[in-house]
Formats: structure tokens, C-alpha cells, sequence
């Protein structure tokens, strides 16, 4: 045997173990799942943070699902837009107007003197919030009327709950090859990275989009001003409060990601942005990453390493079938061997590099997951 083939082996041979490891955690995370307990007579009020910039697709039914929320409690939606002149503002004020009971606001934030501009609008929006428990949720999520009713309950069923992150199903634009294929990599091989990051070591981070914490827990770690300047800021509020001994924890309620349609261009620099980030912000997990990818080093190793395809095919069905109940996988299994192998790409990819391109802006990634524009 060459030196050359054992080596593609070894490979092989830790993918397969990453992929039972993360068939076994969907499992264990669908078996601890615990039934929704029904709410308290005074269940907690409830503050929903809103991020907005421009008219995303879909943005109308986006915003429409947080109003129309099944909730025996009060709950409050708030909107930030920078200037009054943002495409987003008259979708959110006809849905306001469609809601006429829900009590909601706009805020108009300005320019943001950081370079998150996501951390500038979520501090204005903490500090308007009436309420202690706080559900952040970019512009491009979409839920449904049970969202409140299910992750204030968590929080009523485990007081040392912080913070908690909404797994997500992400739903691609008709017509895009390339965001389909992102959104079957997230709807298997993201999951399964969280899943078994959990089942290993615990909750130690949290993921956007959605995430739902205790304004305490925002304070306890500097609030917003602290995470300013991080790319992944919800990456760094879940270690900052895991570090100091606070609960983070991973919901039962999965929520859905519009991704949109992207051509490929956009696609691309939307997808290298986030790896570059995940390497800064975690350049051991990153490199780590080489093991999660199954199927490029089985077919490089063909044909001894056929007897790895089963447990390969069985950690995308435990991930996205049975823990996501993805439509999309499902309908088009026959594509989830070209969504790795273009996120094996995107992945080399990110090993090069140091500047992103996000919203039409140039910045350059530091070493410790800090960002700055590029004039």
C-alpha cells in the first residue's frame, strides 16, 4: 500500500467517525427534546429584536410571522432600520399595519460608527425593549405562531438558561442552483457540526439567526458595545457567557432560513465571508473541519473506501430527514453529494484570504475574529 492511499484511508477512516459521531447526537438531541410543558398563568413578556437593511426577499411574510405569534403573554416586536429611507420601512409599516394589536416600533439608528453594524442596531434595540427576555432574529427568518410559546417555555422549564440558539432549516430562492446547494450543506453538514460540537463538549457557543436570551446575560458580558467589533458576534456572546458559567443551550424549535436566490457570484462571497469568519473565529475547528468532509476523501480513495458510504448516508438522514424534516434534501437526495463536495471547496477557500465583502463594503478580518472596514 502506498504511502499516498493510507493517508486517503486515515482520512476516510476519521470522516466515517465524525459522521457516526454526528448520526448518534441528531439522535441524542431528538431523544432529549422534551415535550413542550404547557406555559405558566404569567407566562414571561416577551421583547422580538429585528435587525432590518433593504427589501430582502420575502421580507413581508419574514416580519408577518413574528406578529402572528400564538402567545398568551405580552410580547413586543421591534424594527431597526438606519435611515427612514431604507427599503425595508414601507414593508414594515404596511405589516405593522396588518397587526394593528401588537405593540411595535421602528427605530431609525443611523449610520453605525462600528463596523457590526447587526451589534449597532441589536444595542438600540436592547435598550428600547420593555422586556427582560429578549428573541433576536435577523430579517430573513420566518417562524411559526408556536416560536414564543415554545422557547419562552425553555426558559420557564430551566431558570440557568442564558441563552439559546433556534437551530435552522435553510430554504433556498426558486431558481438558484447555488443557494439550493448552501442550503442542503447547512441542512446536513453545519447541523451536523452543531450537533456534535454539543454531544462533545456542550453548548460553549451560540449560532444566528435566531437566538433568544436574558437581557442579564447580554449585560454580564459587556453588552452589545463588547461584540461590536466581531464578525460572528453571536458566536463570541455564546462563549462569553458559557466562560462565565452562564447556561447556553440549543432549542427544540427549528426555525426556517430564506436564504433567497443568489447567482453565483453573490453566492460565492457570501459563502467564503462566513468561512473566512468561522477561521478567524475558530481557527482550530476550522482546520478541524478536514474531518467532517466525507465524501470528497471517499471518492479519492475508491473503491476501498465504499464501505464508508452506509454511515455517510445515514448522518445526512439523521441530520436533515429526521431532525430537520428537510423537504429539500429529500426531493433532491441525489444533489447532496455536489452540495459537499462545492462546501469542500468553499472550505479550501477559506484558508486564503483576510478581507470579505458584506453589503457592498470591503473589510479585513483580524486574527481574533474582530473586523474592520477597508477604505
Amino acid at each position: 500500500m502506498s504511502l499516498w492511499l493510507a493517508l486517503k484511508l486515515v482520512l476516510v477512516a476519521g470522516s466515517s467517525v465524525f459522521c457516526i459521531l454526528a448520526a448518534i447526537a441528531a439522535r441524542r438531541h431528538r431523544s432529549e427534546a422534551l415535550p413542550v410543558p404547557p406555559l405558566s398563568h404569567t407566562p414571561p413578556p416577551v421583547s422580538i429584536l429585528k435587525p432590518l437593511k433593504g427589501a430582502d426577499e420575502g421580507l413581508a411574510d419574514n416580519l408577518r410571522s413574528f406578529f402572528a405569534q400564538d402567545y398568551p403573554g405580552e410580547f413586543e416586536v421591534l424594527l431597526a432600520v438606519r435611515t427612514p429611507e431604507d427599503a425595508a420601512v414601507p414593508i414594515a409599516q404596511a405589516v405593522r399595519a396588518e397587526f394593528p394589536r401588537i405593540a411595535s416600533r421602528i427605530l431609525f439608528v443611523g449610520e453605525p460608527p462600528c463596523a457590526n453594524a447587526k451589534a449597532w442596531s441589536l444595542e438600540h434595540l436592547t435598550s428600547a425593549a420593555r422586556f427582560d427576555l429578549l428573541a433576536m432574529a435577523d430579517s430573513d427568518i420566518r417562524v411559526t405562531p408556536a416560536f414564543l410559546r415554545t422557547v419562552a417555555a425553555e426558559f420557564e422549564r430551566d431558570p440557568q438558561l442564558a441563552v439559546n440558539t433556534c437551530p435552522y432549516r435553510a430554504v433556498p430562492g426558486a431558481g438558484s442552483v447555488w443557494s439550493a446547494l448552501e442550503a442542503m450543506m447547512m441542512n446536513t453538514e453545519f447541523l451536523a457540526g452543531i450537533l456534535t460540537a454539543r454531544m462533545l463538549e456542550g453548548m460553549r457557543f451560540a449560532v444566528g439567526p435566531t437566538i433568544v436570551a436574558r437581557r442579564s446575560a447580554i449585560d454580564a458580558i459587556g453588552g452589545w458595545p463588547a461584540l461590536k467589533d466581531y464578525l460572528a458576534e453571536d458566536f463570541v456572546l455564546g462563549q462569553r457567557a458559557a466562560a462565565r458559567g452562564l447556561g447556553v443551550g440549543l432549542s427544540g424549535y427549528v426555525i426556517e432560513h430564506r436564504i433567497g436566490a443568489q447567482h453565483f457570484d453573490a453566492n460565492a462571497r457570501h459563502r467564503l465571508r462566513w468561512c473566512r469568519s468561522t477561521r478567524r473565529s475558530r481557527p482550530a475547528g476550522y482546520a478541524g473541519q478536514l474531518f467532517t468532509y466525507a465524501l470528497p476523501w471517499m471518492l479519492l480513495a475508491l473503491p476501498w473506501s465504499l464501505a464508508a458510504l452506509p454511515v455517510w448516508i445515514w448522518s445526512k438522514l439523521e441530520t436533515a430527514a429526521f431532525t430537520l424534516r428537510d423537504p429539500l434534501c429529500r426531493r433532491y437526495w441525489y444533489a447532496v453529494p455536489a452540495a459537499e463536495i462545492a462546501s469542500f471547496i468553499f472550505w479550501l477557500g477559506g484558508f486564503f484570504g483576510n478581507t470579505i465583502a458584506w453589503r457592498g463594503r470591503t473589510y479585513y478580518l483580524h486574527r481574533d475574529g474582530r473586523f474592520e472596514r477597508v477604505n
